[in-house]
């Protein structure tokens, strides 16, 4: 993989990775390797401060310092173009930040072998409605949640797949996830935990007031549409926990496997399922 350029951006309020920053802008310019930070990283890199959206737009590589909402950003930023990211946890590791600042420069010298696995994940195209208009349209690496307000009563989801009633989820709301966010806000609602390469789309309930309302897999070719029906309060759509929309009685979403994927560089110390032990600490007592 031929990278020439490098965009660093940081999650805000990290003053503790000063260090970890220079190092990492030396590291790579000792190779030849131009660097490219956001605001954040300029305080601690004496770079110049660029938008996380220009740097996505024209680097060969992303990385993302700090957790698994920083590398959503970052991810949310590149829009629709291919840029692989590799997020570096600045804590415990992530289920997508799956490196640690130790890892970091020895992730880096496999990458730029040319040796390290890049995990194409699927997005989610959600595109919310109101009488035919279009109220936002937006891509979802792990989730779009459709919730009620806290103070509003529960709601009611008429669901369809491809054209066909699903079912009308009595609840306090719905996720639809890609296999990428199984490990996410599905995952604490009683969703079951998919592997990233699968193509597969998860609908999963929030609270059912009908315990026979359980998590479904669908294929990924299936176009799932949703009617919310408020019940007299308030509702909203979530996409990945950091931009959404206000929903009223009777708006719709539409949602299905968008055509532009997210490139994340895998951790080359760990596989998958030590990832999941570690964070879900599968086989402790």
């Amino acid at each position: 993989m031929d990278i020439r350029s490098v965009g660093v951006c940081l999650k805000p309020g990290q003053p503790q990775a000063a260090e970890t920053i220079r190092e990492l802008v030396k590291w790579l310019g000792d190779r030849g390797i131009a660097v490219r930070v956001d605001a954040e990283c300029a305080r601690h890199s004496g770079l110049p401060a660029e938008a996380v959206a220009t740097l996505a737009a024209e680097v060969d590589l992303v990385i993302a310092l700090g957790g698994d909402g920083t590398l959503l950003a970052v991810a949310r930023a590149t829009g629709t173009r291919r840029v692989p990211i590799l997020g570096v946890n600045l804590g415990t590791l992530g289920f997508l930040t799956e490196v640690n600042v130790e890892e970091m420069l020895p992730a880096l010298e496999t990458l730029l072998a040319g040796k390290a696995e890049i995990s194409a994940r699927m997005r989610l195209e959600v595109e919310a409605t109101r009488d035919g208009r279009e109220l936002g349209r937006f891509l979802a690496l792990n989730d779009a949640v459709i919730t009620k307000t806290a103070l509003s009563r529960m709601i009611d989801l008429d669901t369809f797949a491809s054209g066909q009633r699903v079912t009308t989820y009595h609840a306090d709301g719905l996720i639809l996830s890609t296999p990428t966010g199984s490990t996410a806000y599905s995952l604490s609602a009683g969703g079951p935990l998919l592997l990233p390469g699968l193509a597969a789309i998860v609908m999963t309930p929030i609270c059912p007031h009908s315990l026979t309302q359980r998590p479904i897999v669908l294929p990924v070719s299936a176009e799932i549409e949703v009617v919310v029906h408020t019940r007299g309060g308030e509702a909203t759509i979530t996409i990945d926990g950091q931009e959404g929309r206000e929903l009223l009685d009777g708006d719709r979403v539409r949602v299905r496997r968008s055509p532009h994927p997210v490139d994340i560089v895998a951790s080359p110390l760990r596989t998958r399922f030590q990832i999941l032990q570690t964070k879900l600490r599968w086989g402790e007592r």
